[in-house]
C-alpha cells in the first residue's frame, strides 16, 4: 500500500514516514501544497494524510482540488485545528477521516488501516480470504486451509496488495510503486518475492491463485 505524507513540519513528516515504512507501508512525503498536487496528480496512492496548514496550496483548498479532479483516493487530514467547524469543513469539503494534533501514531495506523480497508476489493472486513487463503492485516497471520504460513514483512505486503485487488491483473510498476514504493523496476526482485510467495502459498496445492500474465504482470485468481 502506497502512503503520501503531505506535511510542512520535517520532524512529524520524517516521523509519519519512519513509522508507517516500519509498517511495510510505501511512503512519499511532501512538504507544502504544491509538491502534493503534483504528486498526487502524476502517481497513484491508496491513501493521502495532509496537514491543513502547509505552504503554497493550503490542505484544504488541495483537498477540494483532488475531489474537484474525481480523485478517489482516501484522504485523513491531520491538523492542530480542532474546532468543531474545521472538522465539520474538512469532512464536508471531502475528507474520509479528521485527527486533531498530538494524536498517538498507534489511532493513526488503526484509522489508516480502517480507510484502506474501506477502499479495497473487501470493505466489508478487515480479513481478507480468497478461496481457503486467509489474511488477517491486524495479527499479520497468513493461512492456507488453516495452517499458518510464515512470510517475510515484504512478502506479507506483497501478498495484501495481490489479495486487496483479486482477479485484477497487476503490473511489475504497480506493484513496485504500491509495495516498494520508488523502485528499480528493472530489477527481478519483485519476480524472485513472487516466486518466494509461490513456494510458500501454492506449492502444496492444486488450486494456484498466484498465476502469471505474461508480458502484463500477475494476478491472484480468485477461483
Amino acid at each position: 500500500m502506497r502512503i503520501l505524507v503531505v506535511e510542512d513540519e520535517p520532524k512529524l513528516a520524517k516521523a509519519l514516514q519512519k513509522g508507517l515504512s516500519e509498517e511495510q507501508y510505501a511512503v512519499d512525503v511532501a512538504y507544502d501544497g504544491e509538491e502534493g498536487l503534483h504528486m498526487v496528480r502524476s502517481k497513484s496512492y491508496d491513501l493521502v494524510l495532509l496537514d491543513l496548514m502547509i505552504p503554497e496550496i493550503s490542505g484544504m483548498e488541495l483537498l477540494r482540488i483532488i475531489r474537484a479532479e474525481q480523485q478517489e483516493v482516501p484522504v485523513m487530514i491531520l491538523t492542530a485545528k480542532d474546532a468543531v467547524g474545521d472538522r465539520v469543513d474538512g469532512l464536508d469539503s471531502g475528507a474520509d477521516d479528521y485527527l486533531t494534533k498530538p494524536f498517538s501514531f498507534e489511532e493513526l495506523l488503526a484509522r489508516a488501516r480502517a480507510l484502506l480497508r474501506r477502499a479495497s476489493s473487501h470493505p466489508e472486513s478487515q480479513h481478507l480470504q480468497v478461496g481457503d487463503l486467509e489474511l488477517d492485516p491486524v495479527t499479520r497471520e497468513v493461512r492456507r486451509g488453516g495452517d499458518l504460513i510464515e512470510l517475510s514483512p515484504k512478502e506479507f505486503s506483497l501478498l495484501e496488495y495481490l489479495m486487496r485487488h483479486p482477479n485484477r491483473v497487476l503490473s511489475r510498476t504497480v506493484l513496485s510503486e504500491h509495495v516498494w514504493g520508488e523502485f528499480d523496476t528493472l530489477t527481478n526482485v519483485i519476480d524472485v518475492y513472487v516466486h518466494h510467495l509461490r513456494d510458500k502459498i501454492d506449492k502444496d496445492h492444486d488450486a494456484k491463485y498466484i498465476q502469471t500474465v505474461r508480458g502484463a504482470g500477475y494476478v491472484l485468481k480468485d477461483g
